[in-house]
């Protein structure tokens, strides 16, 4: 069924070495896209200035909310393609390719109308500054045109990793990284577009990732091929589909909508406080997608092997995947301890203002809290590759609750150090949940198998 030579039977071999060998393109794609991303921060910064660099801090969350929808669902849409992958069942996978397309196109139509006619006044209902709403507003509303790219890059990487394949959408987002650094010095340095030339080149590159993703599982695997009797709209695979996809989508946002409420206590702090927390969440954010991309990568070792019915292989995958996270965290915080001031100057230029102080305050307390994140990929992606995706969006709402917390601190009292501890206080506060979640259904489903 599959081609052997482009992808990874995870049901398989040395749980460590399985998961080591998916998730590595995951990270490498991963730390890619976010390089990208990284590369419109610097240029932002220290091309166009640190008001625009407040403008792109502060549609953050919005961004979140929205694509982190999208990102969720289309993951989601990965773990019945996984089991039914694992359980051998071509069938199956070629009927779920071609239902959760048809979801996805009526997706990106909808997401895209709504998030456009309501960008003004979400910024509005965050209480973005007024000195960098205008620009807030340019940079969210082409990003918001940019979700049907989003989803198909989204989509097809998910499902040629569910096919166990995450070596392709990895050289594919290479490509794109690329792509988006050079569109990114024509449309700010050469071309002086502004922050609207930072949000295309990101839309673009994005748009070409997905394109190919979607050409190789055209031509380069069987995933659809013969499978034109499969085509058809089936109710019962949309709503196999969506209970365990959208479920997953919305745990991101509900967690975003935490990101929401933190975004308006910084933007009350004023722009520079904005500036000051942007430019220590891009840092930070380059140091825990990877963590992420493990997480992704276990959600697909427990779809194959579920479906395998290896609920011992899931056991050994989540010690595993902890024993991984947390050797990484170790480097990474020895990284950030080592280089903090030279990631902060990179973003901000020669800065000796209060926002690179900010910054690197920001950095050296969250850093300390990552163990706790990496530990929380692995819980929750594991009960996302058993299904349980309602148990996901519970724990977005532990998110919520910490998030929002970590803002009431800051206005209450703690000031830029309530800003500082809200993402690790919200990572917490989920990963409790997902830990007595998964020990929960993990012996429900050994006593079934009995």
């Amino acid at each position: 069924m599959k081609n052997k030579a482009n992808t990874l039977d995870l049901t398989t071999g040395s749980p460590l070495k399985q998961i080591l060998l998916f998730s590595i393109p995951l990270v490498l794609g991963t730390l890619f896209q976010q390089l990208y991303s990284f590369v419109d921060t610097i240029m932002v910064g220290r091309f166009i200035g640190e008001s625009a660099l407040a403008s792109v801090g502060v549609t953050y969350s919005l961004h979140f909310l929205v694509l982190g929808f999208v990102q969720g669902a289309c993951v989601g849409f990965g773990i019945p393609l996984a089991q039914a992958v694992g359980s051998q069942k071509e069938a199956e996978i070629k009927k779920d390719f071609w239902n959760a397309t048809w979801i996805c196109c009526i997706t990106s139509i909808i997401l895209t109308a709504v998030t456009l006619l309501s960008a003004n006044g979400l910024l509005k209902l965050i209480q973005t500054p007024e000195d960098i709403f205008k620009d807030a507003l340019i940079y969210i509303s082409i990003m918001f045109l940019g979700i049907p790219a989003s989803i198909l890059y989204n989509f097809c990487a998910s499902a040629l990793r569910a096919y166990g394949d995450s070596k392709r959408p990895f050289y594919f987002l290479l490509v794109s990284s690329f792509l988006n650094i050079l569109l990114d010095y024509i449309f700010i340095v050469v071309i002086p577009f502004g922050i609207a030339g930072a949000a295309a080149a990101t839309v673009i590159s994005q748009l070409v990732s997905g394109i190919l993703n979607l050409w190789w599982i055209i031509f380069k695997t069987t995933m659809i091929k013969d499978s034109k009797s499969f085509m058809a709209f089936s109710p019962s695979h949309c709503k196999k589909l969506s209970i365990i996809a959208f479920p997953m989508g919305f745990e991101y946002s509900i967690s975003a909508i935490g990101a929401v409420v933190m975004q308006g206590a910084i933007n009350s702090f004023g722009s520079i406080v904005v500036a000051g927390q942007t430019s220590g969440e891009k840092i930070r954010q380059m140091f825990t997608l990877p963590m992420e991309s493990v997480g992704m990568g276990m959600a697909t070792y427990v779809g194959q092997n579920l479906g395998a019915g290896r609920i011992d292989r899931i056991k050994a995958g989540i010690k595993a995947g902890i024993q991984i996270q947390w050797t990484y965290c170790c480097f990474a915080w020895i990284a950030i301890f080592l280089g903090k001031n030279a990631f902060t100057y990179l973003v901000l230029g020669e800065s000796t203002s209060t926002t690179a102080a900010l910054s690197i305050e920001y950095l050296s307390i969250i850093s300390v809290l990552f163990f706790i994140h990496g530990a929380l990929m692995i819980m929750r992606n594991t009960l996302q590759g058993m299904g349980y995706s309602m148990h996901a969006v519970l724990s977005g709402v532990a998110e919520l609750i910490g998030r929002s917390l970590g803002g009431m601190l800051a206005v209450w009292g703690l000031g830029f150090f309530g800003i500082c501890i809200a993402n690790p206080l919200a990572w917490g506060f989920a990963l409790i949940y997902c830990f007595f979640m998964v020990r929960h259904f993990l012996e429900k489903i050994q006593i079934s198998n009995q």
